[in-house]
């Protein structure tokens, strides 16, 4: 099932995707809700992030091939973490799907893309093991978690690097019913293919993480995980279009503009 949020006639709802229609719904989708009969088309809405979470975390260093090639472009020794830890993200830096990446001004060049598959929580979640962490999952989205790399190296934390307004494009609907083993993640840069990955051959998997945060910390029905990016990113520019595809949810997509 594929769920979304959305403006209409200056109102946010929610509703379900079926056949490129939305049927709006009544009630929460992480809750009780009643379809409605009446379905809207795409160019009646304003499609907005599928979910504005009370909690935005962040994995970083998830997959060993990146680990390998980032060691290799540095000459420094890449070595995996020890155990599944995460960091968080800033709300104000979530746009939607078709939303413009807006660089500022004081930028360097080195900003790049990061095409991530972001876990949405659906229930209450504290002190999860294996038989049960799933259960506990609403359902899968896309990430963009746009990094200015200058910023990430010399600032003490990544304020801006990692959060600066419109750096973190979401979306562009949840898919509820994925194939995690057969996902495979495109980046495209004005349509050209930059890196591609199977989606799921991370270092810790998404119940590793969800179990080792609900040991310490209470997730809640629409927090968001965001399970890292593999290969080495490249540099994005002014009037760029960058497309992060990941198989089996969609793409999104947004442009690039530089202050």
């Amino acid at each position: 099932m594929k769920w979304c949020r959305f403006k209409y006639q200056n109102e946010i709802n929610h509703g379900i995707i079926e056949n490129n229609m939305i049927f709006p719904i009544s009630g929460n989708p992480f809750s009780k809700y009643k379809k409605k009969e009446k379905p809207l088309t795409f160019e009646e809405i304003e499609l907005l992030i599928p979910v504005y979470p009370k909690t935005f975390y962040a994995v970083g260093v998830n997959y060993m091939n990146h680990v390998k090639k980032m060691s290799e472009l540095t000459g420094r020794v890449g070595t995996p973490p020890p155990a599944p830890d995460v960091g968080y993200r800033a709300n104000n830096a979530l746009i939607a799907h078709n939303k413009s990446i807006i660089i500022p001004e004081d930028a360097t060049e080195k900003v790049q893309y990061e095409g991530e598959l972001v876990v949405v929580i659906g229930k209450k979640a504290k002190n999860l093991n294996k038989e049960n962490v799933f259960e506990h999952i609403f359902g899968y989205t896309i990430g963009n978690d746009v990094s200015e790399r200058t910023w990430q190296a010399n600032d003490r934390t990544l304020w801006r690097a990692k959060n600066s307004d419109t750096f973190k494009p979401m979306g562009p609907w949840i898919e509820t019913n994925v194939d995690l083993e057969n996902m495979i993640t495109t980046i495209r840069v004005n349509n050209e293919i930059k890196d591609q990955f199977k989606t799921n051959d991370m270092i810790f998997g998404i119940s590793e993480y969800i179990i080792n945060i609900t040991k310490y910390i209470t997730l809640y029905p629409g927090d968001i995980i965001w399970m890292g990016t593999d290969e080495v990113p490249s540099n994005i520019k002014n009037g760029d279009v960058v497309d992060i595809e990941i198989s089996g949810i969609g793409i999104l997509s947004n442009p690039v503009i530089k202050q």
